[in-house]
């Protein structure tokens, strides 16, 4: 988004150092919060810890919700520093003078193209090929020939909708605040600041929740 200032854009306009430099931003602030801490851990945590804490038990309880806490665990890594790093990019772009690296598709479809890989990989390596490809034709067997194309369509457009959800919902909400800035530059934007960092979070929230959700799916086919 050409129009919309950025601090960054004083070195240069091109699209790929913008998107890139607040990359790396993200991904910088997320180490320095871990780091922050893990630095001085304590039974009874306080400051950056008991944030992080919070944050790890509220995302191992929504993965027990949908998997079991056993498989919630083995999942936690993956999906934790998921979020920490969308949250984080998301909530950068509702900075004045920042945009969201996840405003670019390149890093919601990386994403999502990971995720889709390690879930379909944790399918096969849990279930085996032949297992886990054979819950795509259905229970019917004459069906099957009908169901196998329409399962692998669906999988596919998971890939599609992951990305597509998050970059498209990040982008109008950086073309909604520069529309405000540009109206009422002072006072008014406090409304839809809070509001755009609800949605940043939000965001987050579901890209975490459907990573769950699809390796729930892939390890869990024996029960289908």
């Amino acid at each position: 988004m050409g129009e919309l200032f950025t601090f960054f854009g004083l070195i240069s306009h091109d699209k790929t150092f913008i998107y890139m430099t607040h990359m790396l931003l993200s991904a910088g602030i997320a180490l320095v919060l871990v780091r922050m801490a893990m630095s001085n851990l304590k039974m009874v945590p306080t400051g950056t810890q008991n944030v992080m804490e919070a944050y790890i038990s509220g995302v191992l309880k929504m993965g027990t919700d949908v998997m079991g806490q056993e498989n919630a665990r083995r999942y936690l890594p993956l999906v934790a520093t998921i979020g920490l790093f969308v949250g984080i990019a998301n909530i950068v772009g509702v900075i004045p003078g920042f945009e969201a690296p996840t405003g670019f598709l390149e890093m919601p479809l990386t994403l999502a193209l990971a995720v889709f890989v390690y879930y379909n990989y944790e399918g096969i390596r849990r279930q085996g090929v032949i297992k886990y490809f054979k819950h795509f034709l259905g229970p019917v067997w004459w069906l099957y020939w009908l169901m196998f194309p329409i399962e692998i369509v669906s999988h596919i457009s998971r890939l599609v909708s992951l990305s597509f959800r998050l970059f498209g919902n990040v982008k109008g909400d950086d073309m909604f605040l520069m529309v405000i800035l540009m109206l009422a530059p002072w006072l008014l934007p406090m409304i839809p600041f809070a509001l755009l960092t609800f949605m940043a979070f939000l965001q987050a929230f579901i890209f975490m929740m459907l990573t769950y959700v699809y390796l729930g799916g892939a390890i869990a086919v024996n029960e289908h």
